[in-house]
């Protein structure tokens, strides 16, 4: 497994992870417990060490999966979690963020319990709470590391002026936040200027457009009724045309080359810099071989051309969040 270091002085992780949000919810058509676990040992038994969960996904259950998938492979294990979502109970959508200290706390506890371990390696929040001043967010999320409770710090969504106020409070070793093809803002807002320049890690998630870049999705009703990508704007109306009119183009490039769309998408996203560690997500053990495959495909500058030039930065068609979630972001 090749492997890329999280930061300037952050951890060596392998150069994919695995994102399990959507073993729990999100994406419709969800597996089984046993199946999802089999897929997360497949990755573990191909050396992918970084798995990406949330205490949001499902809400929890994705968390008290992982701790299962986990138990008794904990050493060979890179844990990623967030907090900053609240539910109210029983709810299956969230009423707000928060990063007050409190929140910070009880938070980790909860996730630490339904994970199944002492500690975890890489703790984000999620979506920044406007209403906290981020330096007592992160300050409550250094105690955690001064405890042993965690290891590295994270954010998700941050903008750089968040980034670098929180970073002087405690390094901040990665930042999450959409980055594919379809979905480059990182390149126009100085968000990776910004990581670069602090030396934090980036782990884009998303990498491959939410399934829509491995050309496999060629309708709006390929989606199942509880599928939350029905919700997206990319993904209705003429916006959906317009966009897989764009893969389509990209999937001929892919084809050229002998490989998968989904693969040319990945390899994409690797070859933005060594400090990129994607994390695709993937309820199958052949698309998560797939993926990995792709981290054998090297693109020279005359590949990276071709795919700027059918799909520059800005192409794609409507937001990548419904309103709600665009108002979330920290921009």
């Amino acid at each position: 497994m090749k492997t890329r270091t999280l930061g300037r002085n952050g951890p060596t992780v392998s150069a994919l992870g695995l994102g399990c949000m959507g073993m729990s919810q999100s994406y419709g058509n969800r597996v089984d417990d046993a199946s999802a676990i089999g897929v997360i040992h497949h990755a573990l038994d191909r050396g992918v060490t970084l798995l990406d969960t949330s205490d949001m996904y499902g809400p929890h259950t994705n968390e008290v999966l992982l701790g299962k998938a986990i138990a008794g492979r904990r050493d060979q294990v890179f844990l990623a979690t967030k907090f900053g979502f609240v539910f109210e109970p029983g709810a299956k959508r969230p009423s707000g963020v928060s990063g007050r200290p409190e929140y910070v706390r009880a938070s980790l506890e909860a996730s630490l319990k339904r994970l199944g371990t002492d500690h975890i390696d890489l703790y984000y929040q999620h979506r920044v709470d406007p209403t906290v001043p981020i330096e007592d967010t992160v300050g409550e999320m250094a105690r955690a590391v001064e405890a042993g409770k965690v290891r590295f710090l994270g954010l998700s969504e941050a903008a750089p002026a968040t980034l670098r106020r929180a970073h002087a409070t405690h390094p901040i070793t990665a930042l999450q936040t959409e980055y594919s093809l379809w979905s480059r803002d990182p390149e126009d807002n100085d968000v990776l200027a910004t990581v670069r320049e602090l030396g934090i890690g980036f782990v884009p998630y998303s990498p491959l457009g939410r399934g829509f870049l491995t050309g496999a999705i060629r309708s709006p009703e390929d989606f199942d009724e509880d599928d939350n990508r029905r919700n997206h704007p990319r993904f209705q109306g003429a916006n959906f045309a317009a966009n897989l009119a764009l893969v389509d183009k990209v999937n001929a490039i892919a084809r050229d080359k002998g490989v998968t769309p989904g693969q040319l998408a990945l390899a994409w996203v690797l070859a933005q810099g060594e400090d990129l560690v994607p994390i695709p997500g993937t309820k199958r053990t052949a698309y998560l071989d797939e993926n990995l495959d792709a981290l054998n495909l090297r693109l020279d500058a005359k590949d990276l051309a071709a795919i700027e030039a059918v799909f520059p930065t800005g192409a794609a068609s409507g937001t990548r969040y419904p309103e709600s979630g665009m108002a979330a972001l920290n921009r």
